[in-house]
């Protein structure tokens, strides 16, 4: 399952398999269902094919 547009706007972690072996991880403002605006305002480009495993992260 991946992110969908019913989710932009929130704060989510997404854990994507990373193609050397491992994971990787993005925490931030889900722009669209293949992008994420990190803290620092960047946006960071994603193959929704490569989550291993996100969720909504609650604002504290």
């Amino acid at each position: 399952m991946q992110p969908s547009a019913a989710q932009i706007g929130e704060k989510v972690s997404i854990r994507l398999h990373d193609p050397s072996g491992g994971y990787r991880d993005i925490l931030g403002i889900l722009e669209s269902e293949n992008t994420v605006r990190k803290k620092d305002g960047s946006i960071v480009t994603f193959d929704p094919a490569k989550i291993a495993v996100w969720k909504v992260v609650e604002n504290k």
